[in-house]
């Protein structure tokens, strides 16, 4: 609403005009600058957390991401007029840290978590489900993502990685050994890789349990050697920031009746050949052990978008580049940056098609229920969370995009096994 003008706040207006350039026009309405869009509309709050400086995964790009698309997108005037606020919160790995962030959330009304990272789903989403705040794309670790009806992933989460990692093994590996969390999230992960790998009529996976936060995996590293063979082995590692620890005590391990430790990704015919999923083994991993000495050379990976050098990243690498500031923890080539990027396109299309002076939580989730298509510019399929498009997997319900990229390291660089997306839908669905 505009507020009346006393006499001296009017003289002090007419005196200042006068001062202007003659045939400027100073206001446009009620407190509306020219040019600006929207003006007179309400900031849009959101909160994005995620784990830093703790002894297990730790995603600092998140957050980082989050504030650098929030110079960005308010360099050029806002979201739909509305200049975009973004809360960030430290996550800690932790159950009382996840609740926090979450009360954090509602205290200070944020219309949404966005593109955020927590294990703990049950702490953070029981707040924001009382609140009605919508989480917009989860990093995809935690069962709750996918099953809660005010959250909307932009990803099929570990399930689908896992899932899609069995059948990209499934052609290239007698035997499987599988490392990994020895937590509730883990014990589903044996499960999901079988999956993928008896759609070919593949054997089992030797499941191999193992402590997240460990300093070293000698002996999880020599079982899972042992158990993979020496003809045309394979040990995949799903450990997140662990992975490396892993194959670090994996490829020190001597070398036994099958010759080479392992580490070097399939070279020498009797190499055991090594695996992951994206998260646990992206390129600033690659580019931290070696590059092309690096003892991923040669692993397959799955992941769930292109290769970090596909043209379809070039909007995300231009606004890093001119609004980041030589931050370091926001690496394009990173999951979580990439999911943070995805996460913040759905929330801008979303608000920009309310096209209202104020945006709310009830109005954002509302939205996306109804149908909302997104287009994520190549990086996803178009996003949306209306009933039919959920995959309703026990579990993962609330999927709705279930198509994985498989991916090899080669000369340091993770690229494209194949072209294109791979449906795991079917996959994810015949699991146990």
């Amino acid at each position: 609403m505009c507020m009346p003008m006393t006499g001296r706040r009017l003289t002090s207006l007419l005196a200042y005009i006068t001062t202007a350039a003659t045939g400027a026009s100073l206001l446009t309405g009620c407190g509306v600058l020219p040019g600006a869009t929207g003006g007179s509309r309400e900031p849009v709050t959101v909160m994005t957390w995620a784990p830093d400086q703790t002894k297990a995964t730790n995603m600092p790009g998140m957050p980082a991401m989050a504030q650098t698309y929030a110079r960005w997108v308010n360099s050029r005037g806002g979201i739909g007029g509305h200049e975009l606020r973004v809360l960030t919160c430290n996550e800690q790995n932790t159950v009382s840290g996840a609740a926090a962030c979450a009360r954090r959330a509602v205290r200070e009304n944020a219309v949404a978590v966005v593109g955020s990272y927590s294990q703990n789903g049950r702490a953070f989403m029981a707040p924001l489900e009382a609140a009605g705040i919508p989480y917009i794309g989860g990093y995809g670790i935690a069962e709750d993502e996918f099953t809660s009806p005010l959250s909307y992933p932009v990803n099929g989460g570990v399930a689908s990685l896992v899932a899609g990692h069995g059948m990209q093994l499934a052609d290239s590996c007698e035997k499987v050994s599988l490392v990994r969390p020895d937590t509730t999230a883990g014990d589903k992960l044996p499960e999901l890789l079988n999956s993928g790998l008896h759609r070919a009529s593949h054997r089992s996976a030797v499941d191999i349990p193992a402590l997240e936060d460990a300093a070293e995996y000698t002996v999880q590293a020599g079982r899972a050697r042992f158990r993979a063979g020496h003809e045309k082995g394979c040990v995949t590692a799903v450990l997140g920031e662990r992975t490396q620890t892993f194959f670090d005590s994996f490829r020190r391990l001597p070398e036994g009746e099958n010759g080479k430790a392992g580490g070097s990704g399939g070279k020498g015919g009797d190499a055991v050949r090594i695996s992951s999923v994206l998260g646990s083994v992206d390129q600033p991993v690659i580019d931290r052990t070696g590059g092309p000495h690096s003892p991923f050379e040669g692993a397959f990976v799955t992941g769930w978008y292109p290769e970090a050098g596909d043209k379809s990243w070039a909007p995300m690498r231009k606004v890093i580049q001119e609004h980041a500031f030589a931050d370091n923890r926001v690496d394009p080539a990173d999951a979580g940056v990439q999911t943070t990027w995805i996460a913040y396109t759905v929330l801008r299309e979303v608000v920009e098609s309310l096209d209202e002076d104020t945006v709310t939580a009830a109005r954002i989730s509302h939205a996306l229920d109804r149908g909302e298509r997104i287009d994520t510019g190549g990086l996803t399929p178009s996003l949306r969370w209306k009933y039919e498009d959920l995959l309703g997997a026990p579990g993962f319900t609330r999927i709705v995009n279930h198509e994985v990229t498989f991916q090899v390291v080669r000369q340091g660089r993770l690229v494209a096994q194949k072209p294109g997306f791979v449906d795991v839908g079917e996959t994810v669905l015949s699991a146990p």
